[in-house]
């Protein structure tokens, strides 16, 4: 009779216990490799977020004129606002000595021009005054910048352009270079919560408004999200103001936080705002 060969009890003990403990290591490997890719992703996934937020801030501030950027106190939340140039010219006549409607200037390039005259009351003049006290007080008579635009308009008998303001208006001083800016209304970036907030559309005001007031309802700002993993007060901002020799500075700098760990990605940036007067 043939002897039957197998394997014993015990010999299929150690192999179950052998491949358990093989499991054990495997499913720990593939963990902590899938743990670390997501994290991986995570962390490269921030640093691009913090590079297309602190890109987006730092495009707009170029476009800003340069004393128009103020800065709330160093409270929580803090905010920078600022006003956005659409374009540049210089200008041959404009009423400083006395008050008027018309505003003599070489003209806009096309699209500037397209924009102004498709919405001309959606816009302003600017004309660089010195000391920028009080720079968004457009109810002063005799301000930096002019009331709402009423038309743009070709003059065949001049070289220039004429621009007619909706009511009359002096600035409060010319421009050395005789340079002339049409702007927009405000901008605002601040913080609440863990989300970093860009309001526009809310007018002007002579004093800078607080993060309540740009989010009132009845203010009617637009307001969007620009982060909303943002690590709460860490959206800081130091602002050097320009003056007759340089530019202005902005320095800003905010936090970005990993959504299930303690991690984070810090972004700062410095901005400089060309003064040309």
């Amino acid at each position: 009779m043939r002897r039957q060969k197998g394997f014993t009890l015990v010999e299929l003990v150690m192999v179950i216990v052998l491949l358990g403990i093989v499991a054990t290591i495997s499913t720990q490997f593939v963990s902590l490799s899938t743990r670390g890719a997501i994290d991986l992703g995570d962390r490269q996934q921030r640093a691009l977020q913090g590079v297309v937020v602190s890109e987006q801030i730092t495009r707009e501030l170029r476009e800003a004129h340069p004393l128009s950027v103020r800065v709330t106190p160093d409270t929580n939340p803090q905010c920078i606002e600022w006003i956005p140039i659409l374009g540049a010219t210089s200008y041959s006549s404009v009423p400083v000595d006395e008050a008027s409607t018309d505003v003599r200037i070489a003209p806009f390039s096309g699209d500037v021009t397209g924009r102004i005259e498709d919405s001309p009351s959606s816009f302003r003049l600017a004309v660089y005054g010195y000391p920028a006290t009080n720079f968004y007080d457009v109810g002063d008579v005799q301000a930096s910048i002019s009331p709402k635009l009423s038309s743009l308009e070709d003059d065949d008998s001049v070289a220039d352009g004429k621009i007619v303001l909706q009511s009359s208006h002096r600035f409060n001083s010319g421009s050395p270079r005789k340079r002339i800016y049409a702007i927009q209304e405000p901008v605002s970036i601040c913080q609440s919560g863990s989300r970093l907030y860009r309001f526009e559309s809310y007018g002007f005001h002579t004093n800078q408004l607080s993060f309540s007031e740009l989010s009132n309802p009845a203010l009617s700002a637009v307001e969007g999200v620009l982060a909303a993993n943002v690590q709460e007060s860490s959206f800081k901002v130091d602002y050097t103001p320009a003056s007759l020799r340089r530019s202005a500075i902005v320095n800003f700098a905010f936090v970005l936080k990993a959504q299930n760990t303690e991690e984070t990605t810090r972004v700062t940036q410095e901005v400089q705002i060309r003064n040309v007067p």
